[in-house]
């Protein structure tokens, strides 16, 4: 009897070690590395200040490798070169992708886009004032923000393209022309128009307020987490945890000021009534309610672009490409 007990325990031990092996490799798996493409000026920069320092933020399940990005353009190469395997970008932009082949889908991140801006005591009021002026606009001609611009005008019986002075350059530049009253308003980004604010200048409309006075009311991203599809499914676990923390660093960004002093070196600057409002535009930015209503508002956003830019911004599709937006399932 006991030589039987004795043989079946012996029988059994490799199996309870296998197990064990197997369960041990399983809890020591390795954390899904996301190699994040990042501009030093953008609002990531911030939120990764925290992210990546902040003990209450640690997962198992990624870890973040950085890379520093002149500007947008050198996110999309290292996007699509596969240096990186995430950028922040927008979503027109995976939508004509997709609809040559690509693999790329986008996870909001931010509704913030730009605003338009004017000397506190100029005498442009609203848009129609703009006529016969100099205005600066950050981008080019391709711009999202100065096409629905253009968008607005019409609706209000004006073609605003012929009847202003356009003035094409990067951010830094157009808030400089404006600075130095060389364009009569400028329409930024809206870091730069924060900025602006916080030293006196006059917002005319900002992204929302654009989006509202052309009827789309429904809460739409303009920008987010761009990555392959593929790679999504095959990262989802550590994808979703970083995507989590990532919301809870911003709200916990907009809910304690001792964590948002973190972010203050790479904000880089000392003015504290333009560390507030940065930090109140910032803050607006983030995403309560994405659904349904906002992916047709985005299907109308688009209509307008692509006929605004006569198909150059969107590619000839008709409409958003399915597969843009990623969701959690």
């Amino acid at each position: 009897m006991r030589k039987n007990l004795f043989a079946y325990v012996m029988k059994l031990i490799p199996v309870i070690l296998g197990y064990w092996l197997f369960c041990s490799g399983a809890n020591a798996a390795e954390p899904v590395l996301i190699r994040l493409g990042v501009q030093a000026t953008g609002t990531l920069a911030w939120e990764l200040a925290v992210l990546q320092n902040d003990a209450q933020f640690k997962a198992d399940d990624f870890r973040i490798e950085t890379q520093l990005l002149a500007n947008a353009e050198a996110g999309k190469i290292a996007l699509q070169s596969g240096a990186v395997d995430m950028i922040v970008s927008d979503w027109i932009w995976v939508s004509r992708l997709r609809a040559d082949g690509a693999d790329f889908t986008f996870y909001p991140y931010s509704t913030m886009t730009g605003a338009l801006m004017v000397p506190q005591h100029s005498a442009i009021q609203s848009i129609k004032d703009l006529q016969g002026k100099r205005l600066g606009i950050a981008g080019g001609e391709l711009d999202k923000n100065w096409l629905l611009l253009q968008a607005l005008a019409q609706k209000n019986q004006f073609d605003l393209n012929s009847s202003v002075e356009k003035i094409f350059g990067a951010p830094p530049l157009i808030d400089q022309q404006l600075k130095q009253g060389r364009v009569d308003a400028a329409l930024n980004y809206w870091h730069f128009a924060a900025k602006l604010e916080s030293q006196g200048y006059r917002q005319i409309l900002d992204g929302k307020g654009l989006l509202q006075a052309l009827g789309i009311k429904a809460t739409v991203p303009s920008i987010g987490y761009v990555f392959k599809q593929a790679w999504a499914t095959s990262h989802k676990t550590g994808l979703q945890a970083f995507l989590r923390a990532s919301a809870k660093a911003k709200n916990v960004l907009c809910t304690d000021k001792n964590t948002w002093q973190r972010t203050l070196p790479v904000i880089q600057t000392s003015d504290k009534a333009e560390q507030d409002r940065l930090r109140q535009g910032y803050c607006e930015g983030e995403i309560k309610d994405w659904g349904a209503p906002g992916q047709q508002a985005a299907e109308e956003i688009y209509g307008l672009l692509r006929t605004l830019s006569n198909n150059q911004l969107t590619g000839k599709s008709e409409h958003v490409q399915p597969g843009t937006f990623w969701f959690f399932e």
